[in-house]
């Protein structure tokens, strides 16, 4: 009998090794651990990061053996998962993979339960790299936001990001020392367990809900359900994958389903660096390439917020949705996403980090005026050259100020791998957005340290030290 996919899923993730690892395979998970605690750490002022925080003390207790980032609080690994899932997603800061964020989910059960096994640095980044291929392999197997039918880019009517909790199991799996066929087990339980793609519904209503695109810390708590129930001997179905009249293809809503995608050169191939993209801005992925281009007019001109009479963009084909034409800005979270306000906060050249999203700030009359002054169009230019390339985002601003129109145009975003070298996003830029996102959460000592024993993460002998040091202050 052939082996199921979760079967030979379940072989990748409980015998990967790290020595085995090309080098860049092993520095973005490296990246990636620096990059997503550093959102965490931004987002414990956030009002969805304090939900999170006390609803994951509430669930795991308030002593326990793993932390709550950025904060003095403890609770069990459970509880403090769901906490620290939900911070990283709070500002929207966090890297972006296919189908769209993973670490927020694949990324606070391994580090919750790597922390409380005390766990080598080489088995967690194992567990993460594990985690950010598996789930890129799924976003590619399935419906995209971005996928583009008969040469346009359309939003199919279910989207989002349920199947990291395949990912998210098996690194769980991974850290608590599972073998294959537990953790084969533990991804038929998640299929079962996965929340449904409600991203669709979120992208087309607005005022936007605190949810967003699928909850962080409910998806976090499905996959560890996932990999203790299957650990305490439930037995999944391990034929859901496989099963595409009956099974997860069917019920998680997927018109595109390619399973080879899963399997083609796993193990040998690793897919997930060469598309994992930073975000510099705590604002929405699609507004990244208009803000490069918007805040290097302001800077090369140095025109002031007041002197603007009308920006104007054109970027991105596929989001004419309320989520980003939505002009009503009721809560911090709404200016994550609108377009308008995005760009009215871009012109005033704020560093970019939590301060983005400080009431005063997002409610401030210099934002919410220079609002009004904004227009979007559609780049003629972005189907054709997203087909030549995924993270193509071409880009046009002008801005109307002093009786004159400054213009500037982007083909790709910073933070993003493309043929420009200067849009990736070095080692030392993202240590310096942690160092943003930790200012006054943190003291510098603990920020150099974290740093530093996350890029040499596969010399720890025990993470507990490490992630310990991503305690904040007492309040």
């Amino acid at each position: 009998m052939n082996e199921t996919l979760t079967e030979v899923l379940g072989e990748f993730a409980a015998t990967a090794d790290m020595g085995a690892m090309p080098h860049e395979v092993v520095d973005e998970a490296k990246r990636l651990v620096l990059d997503t605690l550093g959102c965490a750490l931004g987002g414990v002022t956030e009002p969805k990061g304090r939900i999170g925080i006390d609803y994951g003390v509430l669930l795991g207790g308030s002593a326990g053996e793993a932390t709550v980032f950025g904060t003095p609080r403890r609770s069990s690994p459970v509880g403090a998962a769901f906490a620290n899932a939900e911070l990283v997603s709070a500002l929207d800061f966090d890297a972006v993979l296919p189908p769209g964020h993973v670490s927020p989910y694949v990324l606070p059960g391994t580090l919750a339960f790597a922390e409380s096994g005390a766990v080598t640095g080489r088995k967690l980044i194992e567990a993460v790299a594990v985690a950010h291929e598996m789930t890129y392999r799924f976003g590619k197997a399935m419906d995209y936001v971005r996928d583009m039918t008969d040469g346009e880019t359309k939003l199919a009517p279910v989207v989002g990001y349920a199947c990291s909790v395949f990912g998210a199991a098996a690194a769980v799996g991974m850290v608590r020392g599972n073998p294959a066929e537990t953790i084969a087990h533990a991804l038929g339980i998640a299929g079962a367990l996965s929340p449904v793609n409600s991203h669709g519904a979120w992208i087309r209503h607005a005022p936007s809900s605190t949810v967003k695109y699928t909850p962080a810390g409910p998806l976090v708590q499905a996959a560890i359900s996932a990999a203790l129930m299957a650990e305490l001997g439930h037995r999944g179905d391990r034929q859901i994958l496989d099963d595409a009249e009956f099974g997860y293809r069917r019920f998680i809503a997927t018109a595109r389903w390619e399973p080879s995608h899963l399997t083609d050169g796993l193990g040998t191939e690793w897919r997930f660096p060469t598309e994992a993209t930073y975000k510099p801005y705590p604002h929405c992925r699609v507004l990244h390439a208009p803000l490069d281009a918007l805040i290097g007019l302001v800077r090369e001109h140095g025109i002031a917020p007041a002197e603007i009479d009308a920006i104007r963009l054109w970027g991105e084909g596929w989001i004419k949705e309320p989520v980003w034409l939505n002009n009503r800005i009721e809560h911090v979270q709404d200016a994550q996403f609108s377009i308008a306000h995005g760009l009215a906060a871009g012109a005033h050249d704020l560093p970019p980090s939590r301060a983005w999203q400080a009431p005063e700030f997002v409610f401030g009359d210099s934002v919410l005026g220079l609002m009004n002054k904004v227009t979007f169009e559609v780049h003629p230019e972005y189907t054709a050259q997203l087909a030549q390339h995924p993270s193509a985002r071409p880009t046009r601003i002008e801005v109307d100020a002093r009786g004159t129109t400054y213009a500037a145009e982007r083909s790709f975003p910073k933070g993003s791998p493309s043929p420009d070298p200067d849009t990736t996003m070095t080692t030392d830029e993202l240590a310096a957005k942690f160092r943003a996102n930790a200012d006054g959460v943190l003291t510098d000592a603990d920020t150099e340290a974290l740093i530093e024993g996350v890029l040499g993460l596969d010399k720890a002998e025990d993470v507990r030290p490490l992630l310990r040091q991503a305690a904040g202050r007492p309040d």
